[in-house]
């Protein structure tokens, strides 16, 4: 048999080296970009949860009257019953509205500050009120809700 002249055509190890550098550089840097998404993720849903559980306490305050004349504070938080008791509350971990811990949620400390204000145009300090809840999440990260209420 006559073997042709014509040179067989294939791949080098050269060209194969340098095709396995080349998709692994690539697929290094779309896994880094993978991973980082992912941690932002993860990020943004304890942000969240953070503001949930704040939205959640500035609710509960919302709801309770401003002030009610005269008593004794009660010691309990299931049993506030004006908004002006939930001054200096603090949380390590989120609680229900009764006190009672929420598992899930022990790493969310919460703090809130009920003050009088003059923000609400046309109202005496006396008769309104700033209330901030301050939420630490597991990160370290602060988020804070404002709200304001007047007794009208």
């Amino acid at each position: 048999m006559h073997r042709s002249a014509a040179r067989e055509r294939g791949v080098t190890l050269i060209e194969v080296v340098v095709a396995i550098v080349v998709v692994a550089i690539a697929a290094t840097a779309i896994l880094g970009a993978m991973a980082s998404i992912t941690m932002r993720g993860a990020e943004t849903m304890v942000r969240q949860q953070a503001v949930a559980v704040a939205e959640a306490y500035l609710e509960e305050i919302l709801l309770q009257p401003v002030a009610s004349p005269g008593g004794t504070a009660p010691t309990s938080r299931a049993n506030f019953n004006d908004e002006d008791e939930y001054n200096g509350l603090s949380d390590v971990g989120a609680h229900d509205q009764y006190g009672n811990a929420i598992a899930y949620l022990a790493g969310y400390n919460v703090s809130v500050a009920v003050t009088q204000t003059t923000a609400l145009t046309g109202i005496a300090a006396a008769q309104a009120r700033q209330i901030n809840v301050t939420v630490t999440d597991p990160n370290g990260v602060t988020v804070m809700l404002t709200g304001y209420r007047a007794n009208f």
